[in-house]
């Protein structure tokens, strides 16, 4: 098995369950570090050195294993305790591969780093290939020792065939970005705030509910800083109270100042810092984009609460007699019909049929029944002519 590996680094319990795999595995496994331009840092470094034979390409380098903690939280003694820790896994992985331990032990404790070159020379690596039929060519022939015993590599025109994540590690690999990320916040958000507006759609909702859920999810797996959830939350909060006020606009500003804050905010930076790792926050354009289209959802709402505010207050039939519903089953003459964002018991005031997806207007109410007649698309009101 040839592993390409290209990596900034990553969890150490991850680490360790990787080399243990490598450890354990009965076949033959190649760390080749590739394409050119690739490195294997951190994490990466544990990796190349627990395989059976360790390659890279022309132009990567690897080192920089020094442990760095999430957030900063570390404190001295346990900070020591995990450089000993991982200055112990990859001394052990290197005599266990006949490598320089010396060197993986100092790239621990002293994050030094070096090429490929470099490191043939310092023993860390068996090869440089240049591509990986290059590899295959090199060692064919080679004889390793795995977990089975003895293996001789014969791989001069053995098929091959490339293992790529399964579509539920593509998923996962996806979720877990701080872009994805927050843009499942941010869409999740808009569809909850959607539903409290207009309540009974349930598409809204349902739709904020599930990037939520996978939101949170992403959270999960990300160096999340909780304060810029909080943020963002509070932005929802700020947003729903500016629906329900007067319509100042400065809750509604609050709201656009929070998410953005909660943006910025959203994921911790790694401490101690270093160039090996990867750089976890959201993109500024991505925050500016999703900030703007925030605030221009808002001044919509905005508006259209204002503008129903400013219409006359109807209460009882009157705000029903003369309206159109769409039917949704058949009236014969007792059916359903769809009125104002949800189903209603409908009946016609002559008995007579009315089919599925034909309008009816209002005449009557007796209960919770409406009274309706059918109509024609030209007897319905132009949305376009002027109001009374």
């Amino acid at each position: 098995m040839v592993l390409e590996l290209d990596t900034p680094g990553g969890l150490s319990d991850s680490t360790r369950e990787i080399t243990q795999g490598i450890l354990a595995s009965p076949v033959p496994v190649a760390v080749y570090v590739s394409p050119p331009g690739a490195r294997a840092a951190s994490a990466g470094l544990f990796v190349l050195m627990s395989g059976h034979i360790a390659a890279m390409a022309p132009s990567t380098n690897t080192g920089a294993a020094h442990p760095v903690g999430l957030g900063g939280e570390v404190d001295d003694v346990s900070a020591t305790k995990a450089v000993n820790d991982a200055a112990a896994t990859i001394r052990a992985l290197a005599t266990a591969r006949g490598r320089n331990a010396e060197w993986a032990e100092q790239a621990v404790r002293e994050s030094v780093s070096v090429s490929e070159r470099e490191a043939l020379e310092l023993n860390v690596i068996d090869l440089v290939a240049r591509n990986l039929d290059d590899l295959l060519e090199h060692i064919d022939g080679w004889t390793v020792e795995t977990s089975a015993g003895e293996v001789t590599l014969a791989l001069a025109g053995a098929p091959r065939h490339r293992a790529s994540m399964n579509i539920a590690d593509q998923v996962l690999h996806v979720l877990a970005d701080p872009n994805i990320a927050f843009i499942l916040l941010t869409v999740g958000s808009l569809g909850i705030i959607a539903e409290l507006y207009s309540p009974g759609t349930l598409i809204p909702g349902t739709i904020g509910a599930f990037a939520l859920l996978l939101a949170f999810f992403s959270l999960g797996n990300l160096p999340t800083n909780w304060a810029g959830v909080a943020f963002i939350i509070l932005a929802v909060v700020l947003f729903i109270a500016e629906l329900n006020t007067e319509g100042t606009g400065f809750l509604g500003a609050a709201a656009v100042v929070a998410f953005l804050l909660g943006g910025l905010i959203l994921f911790r930076p790694l401490r101690p810092s270093s160039p090996t790792l990867p750089d976890l926050h959201v993109a500024p354009a991505l925050i500016v984009g999703m900030t703007a289209g925030m605030a221009g959802f808002l001044l919509i709402v905005i508006r259209q609460v204002v503008r129903a505010r400013g219409e006359p207050v109807r209460t009882g039939t009157e705000h029903y007699i003369g309206q159109i519903a769409r039917v949704r089953q058949d009236l014969q003459p007792r059916g359903r019909v769809w009125f104002q964002g949800q189903p209603w018991t409908a009946v016609t005031r002559s008995g007579e049929f009315v089919p599925a997806g034909q309008d009816v207007r209002i005449v009557a109410i007796d209960g919770l029944i409406l009274i309706v007649e059918p109509v024609n698309s030209s007897d319905l009101p132009d949305p376009d002519a002027p109001a009374d």
